[in-house]
């Protein structure tokens, strides 16, 4: 029979294996864990930094946006306004120019309506004037002949053909 060897022996190479291990658990302990576990909490600290920082940047940006919309729809009402108070502003302009043609045309109208009076007046103050030169002229006329009632009407058509055709003189 064959003898086996145990697979963990307890001689000295395994005892030596263990206080290695042990001294170098301790040195790395000592010198690599802690600034491992420094770097580590560091580097976990500047995530957690930088996940706060993006998400302060997101609140502030949506806080941007919506004062930036609001502005917007200011400015937009603003617009709207001062459209609205132009349109107003042009509209009574053009009422006033329509109300001051309209008070020209109407002043423009009485004076014609003035002026074709005044010169109705004189065109009848001259037909009376004519009109006596005429009667004058006719009397005149049968005064010079003593005529008959046929001669006078003859003298008289002649005198308004005359008249008519403006060749009489006085």
């Amino acid at each position: 029979m064959e003898v086996v060897a145990p697979l963990i022996g307890l001689d000295w190479t395994f005892l030596m294996v263990l206080v290695t291990f042990a001294v170098l658990y301790l040195i790395l302990k000592k010198y690599f864990f802690e600034k491992l576990r420094n770097f580590m909490q560091a580097r976990e600290q500047k995530v957690k930094d930088q996940f706060d920082n993006a998400a302060a940047a997101n609140k502030q940006a949506e806080t941007l946006l919506s004062e930036y919309k609001t502005q917007i729809a200011d400015v937009e009402a603003e617009k709207r306004e001062i459209l609205k108070e132009g349109k107003q502003l042009a509209e009574q302009r053009a009422k006033a120019i329509v109300d001051e043609a309209n008070e020209r045309a109407s002043e423009i109208k009485k004076q014609a309506e003035r002026e074709i009076e005044r010169e109705k007046k004189v065109a009848m103050e001259t037909m009376k004037d004519q009109v006596a030169l005429l009667a004058i002229y006719a009397a005149e006329k049968i005064i010079e002949q003593k005529l008959g009632e046929k001669e006078q009407q003859f003298i008289i058509d002649d005198i308004i053909k005359d008249a008519s055709v403006g060749t009489w003189n006085h």
